[in-house]
């Protein structure tokens, strides 16, 4: 088995919803839903890491930095990372293009959520599940694991119109 890290960096997955502007935000204190999604799931052994809480639409390249950072800096050689789903691909293609096509010896993996998991019927701790399974068995890379499937970094896309990730 191989130690895990997952890295949030925000997204769907961890929004909730702010009753004074009726919209879709993160929590006031920043915190992230994974370590609830983990204990429901009784999986007590990755740590956990937050590094931001950001909409993927709002993320620069200061922040990819800090994740390639992040992943850089792990003892594990497993990585989740959490991260919106507008541009998981390009972030995934950012960091394999950064970190090299091995990764550096590890296996970074991408995953989120269409729907936040605050909101129930989510297919968040489904991803999460998947990401973490990817990330402990595939070779060292980036990948993606969106709707039961694993995508290279090269062919992670959201097909708006479906509202799923395919083959682009």
């Amino acid at each position: 088995m191989k130690d895990l890290r997952i890295l949030v960096t925000g997204g769907t997955l961890d929004k909730v919803h702010d009753t004074r502007s009726e919209g879709l935000g993160f929590a006031p204190d920043g915190a992230s839903h994974v370590p609830e999604m983990l204990k429901v799931a009784r999986c007590y052994f990755p740590k956990v890491e937050v590094l931001m809480q950001k909409d993927s639409l709002e993320l620069v390249e200061a922040d990819l930095m800090r994740v390639a950072q992040a992943v850089q800096d792990a003892e594990e050689e497993a990585i989740v990372i959490t991260h919106g789903t507008g541009t998981m691909g390009e972030s995934a293609r950012y960091l394999a293009a950064h970190l090299g096509p091995e990764a550096k010896g590890k296996t970074v993996v991408l995953t989120g959520a269409m729907r936040p998991y605050s909101l129930h019927r989510s297919d968040a701790d489904f991803n999460l599940g998947g990401a973490m399974i990817a990330a402990q068995s595939y070779a060292p890379g980036v990948w993606g694991v969106m709707n039961g499937r694993i995508f290279d970094a090269q062919s992670l896309h959201k097909n708006i119109e479906a509202g799923r990730f395919d083959i682009a």
